[in-house]
This record gives structure tokens, C-alpha cells and sequence, in this order.
């Protein structure tokens, strides 16, 4: 097939286009750069299946695609509050020109949303018929508020004009080709262990997180959009449901490094979620997938790639 990949440049979109052209797709890759890095997808300009287009999802394109993988948005809290307004256009105008484009040509699209559109849960594990306590006027309701847009957008073209299409809701993910300074937890405890920095955690330490390898979620991605089932059209979450707080999660990081570390607390941000842990019974259930990767291995790998990348 033909596959658009927005955002394909970046950390999970350049592990996608690498998955499709290992599975003998063509691939087109569309990315305006903002978080993405033409680094990320360097090894595979040489593969005659594999296109790179410079743009940016807020303005329309037209491309003949078999299916659209729409995973363009700043999605750290250090780059998509940098500029708020234009995460909200990036989220929406994107969708709707990517459903625009997949209504005339007759595309599968899906969409990747996050598990920010549950906010900061009241319910635990969050299940995908969860509606959420979000916060819609605050910092991180940018990001938030513009994926919960997004998927009323898919759901309606889907409902009203019959796109078929796919909705994954993403919990944190983890691995190879993370940015360096992008906020990010993992990222963040790796970067700061191997330059024998305080490791920064923010409030108490026991609010908890669940990490989901980078190879995971690409498997769940490319089984959601080529399954076909009833209910398939609603979100899906996709993540790894072991739970762990910041501060188990430092120690692991540590024992990843083989570092000695020290911790620094700082007051909690505004409307950071105390828990987060996906249910996947539906993605067990639809798609016959759950998480393979051991977050003590994902961090081994992660911590050489940072190893291998960041000046220390």
C-alpha cells in the first residue's frame, strides 16, 4: 500500500515509517519539523519505497494514499505550551484537512490521541469509556482539549461521511530517538543519570505512570488500523499497564545507567495527572495485543541510545 505518515519524522512516527517499509509499503513521510528531526529517518532515504514531504498539517495537501497515519502534534508539555495556539490549530485544522483527504480518496485514516484526554482521572484504571476530568482552561488544555476535538472530528466524518476510521489513545511511551530536552520523564531521568545530575521529580514522587516500549505501540498501531471488527471505529487505549511512581521509576533508571543518583523535588505543575494507567482489555480483546518489552529492558536500550547521542 501507499501510507502518509504525519509526523513520521518524529520519535514514534519515524519507528512507524520504519516498521511499513519493513513490511514492503510505500511510504510517504510528512513532517514540518518542529519536534520531528530529519535524523530520525536519515537510515531510510536510501529505500526507493520511502518519500519525505516538508509540511504542515494546519494547511491542506492532496496526496493519493491507501491509508493515513495522523500522528502530527507537539506532545511533551515543554513544546506543545511553547506555543498553545498553534497546538490546538495542529491537532484540529490537521485532522480535519487529513479527513478531508481521506474522504476523497477513500483512505483508512487513524488518528493518534493521547490518555491527556482523561486528564487527571477519578477513575483507575482508565477505561476508553471514561469521559475524563479535564481542565479546559488551563496550560496543559492545549493538548488536551485539541486531541478531545480531534476525535469528535473522526468520529463525526466517520458517522456523517463514512471514513473509515481508526482512534488510538496513547499512553507514555518511551525509547530511541526520545528528544533530548523534550520534558518527558524517561527522557528527562536518563539524560540527567548520565551526567550525574539531582534527577528532577516533581511533587511527592508517588504519582504514578505507565511505560509503554516504542516497539509496543508501533505493533498496536499497525494491528488497530488493518483490523477489521465491530466497535473498531471507537478509541482504543494502547499502553503497558504496569504501574510505577517517579520515584520507582528513578531507581530503575539508575539501575539501567549504572548510575549512583540523587533526587531533587519540585513543586507539582498545574494539573499534572496523579495517576495514569491504561485498561487494554479492549486492545486484548480486538487486536490480540498486549505489551512484550519489560520496562527494565526498554530503559536498557533507551539509556544506550542517549549513551550514544547526548554530549555528557
Amino acid at each position: 500500500m501507499r501510507i502518509l505518515v504525519t509526523g513520521g519524522a518524529g520519535f514514534i512516527g519515524s519507528h512507524l515509517c520504519e516498521r511499513l517499509l519493513g513490511q514492503g509499503h510505500d511510504v510517504i513521510c510528512l513532517d514540518n519539523y518542529f519536534t520531528g528531526r530529519k535524523v530520525n529517518v536519515a537510515h531510510l532515504r536510501d529505500n526507493y519505497r520511502f518519500e519525505q514531504v516538508r509540511h504542515d498539517v494546519t494547511l491542506p495537501i492532496f496526496l493519493e494514499v491507501d491509508q493515513i497515519y495522523n500522528l502530527a502534534c507537539p506532545a511533551s508539555p515543554v513544546h506543545y505550551q511553547y506555543n498553545p495556539v498553534k497546538t490546538v490549530k495542529t491537532s484540529v485544522m490537521g485532522a480535519i484537512n487529513m479527513l478531508g483527504m481521506a474522504k476523497r480518496v477513500g483512505a483508512r485514516i487513524l488518528q493518534a490521541s493521547t490518555s491527556e484526554v482523561y486528564g487527571d482521572p477519578i477513575i483507575h484504571p482508565q477505561t476508553e469509556d471514561y469521559f475524563g476530568n479535564v481542565n479546559c482552561i488551563g496550560p496543559r488544555s492545549c493538548y488536551d482539549e485539541g486531541k478531545r476535538v480531534a476525535e469528535t472530528l473522526f468520529m463525526d466524518y466517520h458517522r456523517q461521511n463514512g471514513v473509515d476510521t481508526r482512534i488510538v489513545r496513547i499512553f507514555n511511551t518511551y525509547g530511541p530517538r526520545m528528544l533530548e530536552h523534550d520534558g518527558r520523564v524517561v527522557s528527562n531521568f536518563i539524560v540527567q543519570a548520565l551526567r550525574g545530575e539531582d534527577l528532577t521529580i516533581y511533587g511527592t514522587g508517588e504519582q504514578t505512570r505507565s511505560f509503554c516500549y516504542v516497539d509496543d505501540l508501533v505493533e498496536g498501531l499497525v494491528r488497530l488500523m488493518n483490523t477489521e471488527a465491530d466497535g473498531i471505529h471507537l478509541p482504543v487505549n494502547i499502553g503497558n499497564p504496569g504501574e510505577f511512581t517517579m520515584n520507582e521509576l528513578a531507581h530503575e533508571v539508575a539501575k539501567a545507567s549504572g548510575k549512583n543518583i540523587k533526587i531533587e523535588h519540585l513543586p507539582l505543575p498545574q494539573d499534572d495527572p496523579k495517576q495514569r494507567q491504561p485498561d487494554i482489555t479492549k486492545a486484548s480483546e480486538l487486536l490480540g495485543w498486549t505489551p512484550t518489552v519489560p520496562l527494565a529492558e526498554g530503559l536498557k536500550k533507551t539509556v544506550a541510545y542517549f549513551a550514544e547521542t547526548i554530549q555528557i
